[in-house]
């Protein structure tokens, strides 16, 4: 029978998701392991994550490097003969690295987990780190900085993120040509084996799992003795500054990235729902405000968006778009207006409604596989948020009213406060 398509679907409001639990267990050596028993499919994903990101370094560039060159040779294998026994076993490696966090991530068909793993456990503690591998990563990495640095918007953000933070804080810091050059290969296997051969890690195991795989991550990633790391240094977060505009001159640029926002907070807050809401309203979503103003109606950018960033220790809001030059004044002026709008008038009933409804379905759409239910699973574990703080997602945007959104536009989204960077100019 053929859908009669002048016939929309019935709409369905979405009260409430529960997130299936993780369960925990310890590996001989300490190490905690979470698995994510769900999906049909026999396909897992193993995650090994190191407390070891931009936060625990001695010099900046060893975290990135130090993860990196792990598949680049181990003490038995080089690094064609790793790819190779990755690739004859169908497996798929991602090698993650961020201001917090790196680790090593791996795809495999179930059956083949027990010769993927001594792979993983070779990468992890048997790392050879060959001289010539590491002239070629350099060389790679500093011609992806040159082409980044012909982009106006990585030169935005990351002047942006280096405005909110400062340029020496692990979440303000970026990669410079002088820093990737003169960073040793005793400084990169320095952090190596004190966060990854040595530190202790987390393991996440998601997908159709087994009784008999935890054994084997138990046989395999559980035998090495593991230390503590080391105690990350005390970086402050500082949010009593005045807001500013910086302007990056590219004269032959016709147009320009703009960001614009402030330190905020992490999931931690008690204002973090309200704020969610807020933000969808004024750039998180395509019918937001600043897409209908900016967009559709004055046609000033084919796109703009507001997000509400959270880090480990820390958050930060951010508005993004590009434009021509000559409208790069008028954009921010209309920014300004529209955060005027949420701070003095009371957002409609019907719009609000839209909003939360488009969250909920967004929240629901994102945790159709097993692995985007462990990818929330990993938050609660590795950040210390309560186990059930996404089964209250829905609730707690629902609970947000009007008054709030004016509240919340007030107390965070003064534009006084905020860091505005132009990458073309103005």
């Amino acid at each position: 029978m053929l859908l009669d398509r002048t016939i929309a679907p019935d709409f369905k409001v979405i009260n409430s998701i529960h997130l299936p639990e993780a369960q925990t267990h310890t590996l001989d050596n300490g190490v905690p392991l979470h698995v994510i028993n769900i999906g049909e499919q026999p396909v897992i994903r193993i995650e090994c994550i190191f407390e070891a990101g931009n936060w625990y370094e001695k010099e900046i560039g060893a975290s990135y490097f130090a993860i990196k060159m792990l598949p680049e040779g181990t003490t038995s294998l080089s690094s064609g003969e790793i790819s190779e026994a990755f690739d004859r076993l169908g497996a798929f490696t991602e090698l993650t690295h961020t201001s917090d966090r790196i680790g090593v991530v791996v795809y495999c068909v179930s059956r083949f987990l027990p010769e993927v793993l001594p792979l993983i456990s070779q990468l992890i503690h048997e790392a050879s780190f060959p001289a010539h591998e590491l002239q070629e990563l350099r060389n790679i990495t500093l011609q992806n900085l040159k082409v980044n640095k012909e982009k106006n918007a990585y030169l935005a953000t990351t002047e942006f993120r280096a405005r909110l933070f400062g340029a020496d804080h692990p979440y303000g810091q970026s990669q410079e040509e002088a820093n990737i050059e003169r960073l040793t290969l005793d400084a990169i296997l320095d952090h190596y084996n004190r966060f990854i051969r040595n530190g202790k890690f987390t393991v996440v195991l998601a997908g159709q799992v087994s009784e008999s795989d935890v054994a084997l991550v138990n046989q395999t990633l559980g035998k090495d003795p593991v230390e503590g790391g080391q105690v990350k240094p005390a970086f402050l977060v500082s949010t009593s500054y005045q807001g500013e505009e910086k302007v990056i001159e590219k004269a032959e640029s016709v147009q320009s990235s703009i960001r614009m926002g402030r330190v905020l907070f992490n999931r931690h807050h008690e204002d973090y729902f309200k704020m969610l809401v807020t933000n969808e309203l004024l750039g998180g979503y395509f019918g937001s405000r600043l897409m209908k103003n900016i967009r559709e109606e004055k046609g000033l950018t084919y796109g703009i968006s507001s997000h509400v960033v959270t880090l480990r220790n820390a958050g930060y809001f951010m508005v993004g778009t590009d434009v021509k030059k000559e409208f790069t004044q008028l954009t921010i002026d209309e920014i300004k207006k529209e955060i005027n709008r949420l701070q003095t008038e009371p957002v409609s009933q019907e719009e609000l409604t839209t909003v939360k409804n488009f969250m909920a379905g967004e929240f629901a759409g994102s945790l159709n596989t097993a692995f985007e239910v462990a990818d929330r699973q990993k938050i609660l574990l590795l950040d210390g948020l309560p186990g059930d703080f996404f089964n209250h997602y829905i609730d707690k945007i629902q609970a947000v009213t009007s008054e709030d959104v004016i509240s919340m536009a007030n107390l965070y989204l003064q534009p006084e406060d905020m860091i505005v960077v132009i990458a073309g100019g103005k």
